[in-house]
């Protein structure tokens, strides 16, 4: 266990954001997504595995909750469970993902049978959940900062695909624009909420790891997908 004495608040965040290096946005399979080098097959491939990423997000934050003895914080992070489950009155994002799916001609139907997800992003997403279910509430939330690095995947995909993906119909693009003030709220609190928590050097360094272990799950579902859609 290192001894070292304690980041400051700023060189901590610092450290955090940092890690953005390892964020998927850099994994070669976005990368084409992103330079229009996908073929139709393969888009509709990464839609229908992230959507099972993305019906998982609120048994997540589920489990957080459940975990979390803190009214406020659960006042906060309830949120994040209707932004994809949706209220009267609003759709919420797995409804977003399951019109950006029928955009690009994937039956409704079809997105929730799950039948194409690949074995590897079923794993690395159920870790990802059980991770939350087992871990301090605090370690959960620290992993959800993958979220300072999300708003500018969104804001590629808002900018590229209407030129690279003209079969792709423009209003199924809505989760994206939606997900780039919520990821911005959201990484407001997550952050103030590692940086209070994690204050010693080691406690900072196993913060760091938990971080890179979010990472390492959506690096590893692209590493699936770009295998399952050569």
């Amino acid at each position: 266990m290192t001894s070292a004495p304690a980041w400051s608040r700023t060189e901590f965040e610092a450290q955090l954001r940092a890690r953005g290096a390892g964020y998927h946005i850099h994994h070669p399979f976005n990368v084409k997504m992103n330079d229009g080098l996908l073929r139709e097959d393969q888009v509709r491939g990464w839609i229908a595995n992230r959507f099972y990423y993305q019906v998982n997000i609120p048994r997540k934050d589920g489990a957080i909750i459940a975990n979390c003895p803190d009214r406020e914080t659960r006042r906060k992070w309830v949120r994040r469970i209707l932004d994809h489950d949706g209220w009267d009155g609003n759709e919420g994002g797995i409804e977003a993902w399951v019109r950006l799916g029928a955009a690009a001609g994937i039956d409704a139907g079809d997105l929730w049978s799950q039948r194409h997800v690949v074995p590897g992003v079923r794993f690395a997403v159920d870790a990802y959940v059980n991770f939350a279910r087992q871990a301090p509430w605090q370690e959960a939330v620290c992993s959800s900062l993958t979220e300072m690095f999300a708003p500018q995947i969104h804001k590629d995909r808002l900018a590229n695909w209407p030129t690279h993906y003209k079969w792709i119909e423009p209003d199924g693009l809505q989760y994206f624009r939606s997900r780039i003030s919520l990821a911005e709220r959201d990484v407001e609190h997550g952050l103030r909420v590692t940086l209070d928590h994690f204050t010693t050097r080691a406690a900072q360094e196993r913060a760091l790891d938990i971080l890179q272990f979010k990472l390492d799950i959506l690096w590893a579902m692209l590493d699936a997908i770009e295998k399952a859609y050569p």
